[in-house]
């Protein structure tokens, strides 16, 4: 098992696929492809997923799960984020690749102002997207900033944990739920009796943390958590959707309160290397946008804020981001342009730019 791990990371796989019946296949470059031709027995494959699952009590009443989440790592090649699930009958195991080292927001291509909204002595900041865009490295990145720079202590609650950050200028205690505290909730609740600076919570799941988070920020910690929305308004959204309509409105303004940024982000294709680079979009919360949350008519607004704020609180919407990765060589037009919250308005904007589409003779940008 670990000989056939190791040749996939050297293959550069980001997501590793086993399941009974198929060969050992990955995903490389944005695409699953096939990386050997034996094909895995049911027998094989229940012995690596049993391999990969560390508490002995699970191993023991493995014939009862149906989905099972855990981390796991092997010297010199990184760890893996790990999911075992079954599907006709048999096991699967998903296993996504998390290098051994914490990247730094510059070798991540994230914007600088990323590091200066982790400095905020209290309040909330969202990272949000889809699943599998990068949050959770967004997060660690942020926390790393914070650990190499200042003297802090930082709680972060996970499932499962992913990178493990070594105590620096900061100490950081890392637990995960399931095996350090049962739930997120209840973690939570106890890191605002460790004498926190700082509250990484890997998913706000229910509105028991949403709220317990908004405490959190009200006390003086600065939370950073990650929402599955794929837009900074869409977070907003998302965490006053939470709670029942009678609180509302009070969760409105406790929200407009305690909020400091949101960072959405979505993964696109590098056009020079074969990896993937963060189109990112950047909420900075100003009285304008804190009134924009007060009013539930004005939210809508908060995107015209986006871009009008760029210049002076380094906010960007993603059609500014993409614009720039296009300009920049960076991604190709044509992705930008699918990526776009409205690829009219940015074949318009990238025009008015001096941009236009590709030269279908030439394959390439006039700029």
């Amino acid at each position: 098992m670990q000989r056939l791990i190791q040749a996939a990371v050297d293959r550069g796989a980001s997501v590793i696929h086993i399941k009974a019946g198929d060969v050992l296949r990955a995903r490389i470059e944005g695409k699953i492809v096939k990386l050997s031709s034996q094909v895995f027995t049911e027998e094989e494959t229940l012995k690596i997923a049993l391999q990969l699952i560390a508490s002995e009590k699970d191993r023991d009443r493995f014939d009862e799960i149906r989905d099972y989440d855990t981390s796991w790592g092997l010297k010199g090649v990184g760890r893996f984020r790990i999911n075992i699930s079954r599907q006709r009958g048999s096991v699967m195991v998903v296993m996504r690749v998390i290098p051994l080292n914490v990247p730094t927001l510059e070798e991540l291509y994230l914007p600088k102002v990323l590091g200066e909204i982790a400095e905020s002595d209290h309040g909330l900041v969202l990272v949000t997207g889809a699943v599998g865009t990068g949050k959770s490295t967004t997060q660690a990145a942020m926390i790393q900033w914070l650990n190499e720079r200042h003297k802090k202590h930082i709680v972060t609650l996970e499932d499962p944990i992913e990178y493990l950050h070594s105590d620096d200028a900061s100490t950081v205690t890392q637990r995960e739920v399931g095996v350090d505290t049962a739930s997120f909730h209840s973690g939570l609740r106890a890191a605002l009796r460790q004498d926190p600076d700082v509250i990484l919570i890997g998913e706000m799941r229910d509105r028991a943390t949403i709220a317990t988070a908004l405490r959190a920020g009200e006390l003086g910690q600065l939370v950073i958590s990650t929402l599955p929305t794929p837009t900074a308004v869409g977070a907003i959204n998302y965490v006053l959707a939470a709670f029942p309509e009678e609180e509302r409105e009070m969760a409105r303004m406790r929200m407009a309160d305690v909020l400091k940024a949101v960072i959405a982000q979505k993964l696109l294709p590098r056009k020079d290397l074969d990896r993937q680079i963060p189109a990112v979009e950047i909420l900075r919360v100003t009285g304008a946008v804190r009134d924009c949350i007060l009013n539930s008519g004005a939210l809508d607004e908060i995107t015209d804020l986006i871009e009008g704020g760029q210049e002076a609180y380094g906010m960007q919407s993603f059609q500014q981001h993409l614009q720039e990765l296009v300009r920049s060589g960076m991604v190709e037009y044509e992705v930008a342009r699918t990526a776009a919250p409205s690829p009219s308005d940015f074949e318009l904007a990238m025009q008015t730019l001096g941009g236009a589409a590709p030269d279908p003779t030439r394959g390439d940008i006039q700029l």
